[in-house]
């Protein structure tokens, strides 16, 4: 058995070395990919760009507009005309619009409710929504520091009832999205690879018909999918070690809190679930180009269905169980579980049953096929 494994291995490696563009996926998927990601992906604004129409032109108004200020409001121009902030915002060149009136500072003068209007662009939600509760928290703020100027008796801001909220973040207290948003992307390219590279073996030894070849020798089936898995292993296991410590932690100080020789075991399981799923794919696919629209079909459905931007607890309930049949799922628990919690093998065993037990059955599933295709 080790002969003919040892043979077909070497054989693998030698095909894969030849394909150059494969070997720059790789090296771009957890090398450049990751530190993209980290800069690019924020759940935060930054120096959001707005245009201010101050019909007011007071005090008051002066006062409520320095109180947004950078890095997370960059003022663009003010602007006289309604016309002008239209225009900012079908162009897209503002994604925010203050608009004062010109009663806002006799009404503050009078101790009457004043007001002032946001118009945000809301194309891209996230932004929008994050930039709106900045402006609500300013102006709520600004309110409590007029009551406090004005007095208004004995009333300031420390005799005014309200409730103190006093928060503790875990696992992320500077709440770095470089840490999500890396570890996101590293989860992400580790699937995408190990489908791809699997796929793209299997898919060529179709394509060229050196698979019935092989049905032929004395390797039996197993051992003809083990040769397309273990390279996997032995190429992605290094490059994962170069995006997770050499970027996510070289560069933005991500802790890696847990045992790291319990991750790098799961990541090897991983692997081997999401190989023997790509070899699924490549046996029901007729050509490579097929193979890789079949696992785009997938890829997409698995990131959003496995929790890792929406919590499983907060989908309905049959997309909850769909996800229940995601490796992806297992994987990002324990990946966050152990990277960032620092959880033990106690709490993490639920994860790794999982991708046992979808292992096997993707591997056997496979076999099937595979036996079904090419023992005719």
């Amino acid at each position: 058995m080790w002969n003919r494994l040892m043979a077909l291995l070497k054989k693998e490696f030698i095909q894969m070395w030849r394909d150059k563009m494969l070997l720059f996926i790789l090296i771009w998927s957890f090398t450049v990919s990751p530190f993209v990601a980290s800069n690019g992906m924020s759940m935060e604004i930054s120096h959001h760009p707005y245009v201010v129409y101050d019909q007011s032109q007071s005090p008051s108004s002066r006062e409520l507009l320095s109180r947004f200020q950078e890095p997370y409001f960059r003022l663009l121009d003010v602007v006289y005309s309604n016309r002008e902030v239209v225009e900012y915002l079908d162009s897209g060149k503002a994604s925010m619009a203050i608009i004062i009136p010109p009663d806002f500072e006799r009404k503050i003068s009078s101790d009457s409710p004043a007001t002032f209007q946001v118009i945000s662009d809301g194309t891209i939600s996230l932004s929008a929504t994050v930039a709106v509760m900045y402006v609500a928290q300013i102006s709520g703020n600004y309110t409590l520091d007029l009551i406090e100027q004005r007095g208004f008796g004995t009333i300031t801001r420390q005799s005014i009832p309200y409730i103190n909220t006093d928060s503790r973040i875990e696992y992320n207290p500077n709440r770095t999205n470089a840490w999500f948003s890396g570890l996101v992307d590293f989860i992400s390219k580790i699937t995408m690879v190990s489908l791809l590279l699997t796929a793209a073996a299997v898919v060529r030894e179709k394509e060229y018909g050196t698979i019935e070849q092989l049905m032929v020798t004395p390797a039996r089936s197993f051992e003809i999918f083990l040769s397309k898995i273990i390279p996997n292993i032995f190429l992605i296991v290094p490059l994962s070690v170069v995006g997770l410590v050499g970027i996510m932690k070289g560069f933005y100080g991500l802790p890696l809190a847990g045992n790291m020789f319990l991750f790098y075991l799961v990541l090897v399981l991983y692997i081997f679930v999401m190989s023997s799923l790509g070899i699924q794919i490549a046996l029901l696919a007729k050509n490579l180009p097929q193979a890789i629209m079949m696992m785009m079909f997938l890829l997409m459905p698995m990131i959003f269905l496995s929790g890792t931007f929406t919590p499983t607890e907060a989908m309905q309930p049959w997309m909850r169980w769909t996800g229940m049949l995601i490796p992806m799922h297992y994987f990002v628990d324990f990946t966050f579980d152990v990277l960032l919690k620092g959880n033990s093998l106690h709490y993490v065993w639920p994860s790794i049953l999982g991708l046992v037990v979808l292992g096997a059955a993707l591997f056997v599933s496979s076999s099937i096929i595979f036996y079904r295709q090419f023992s005719k």
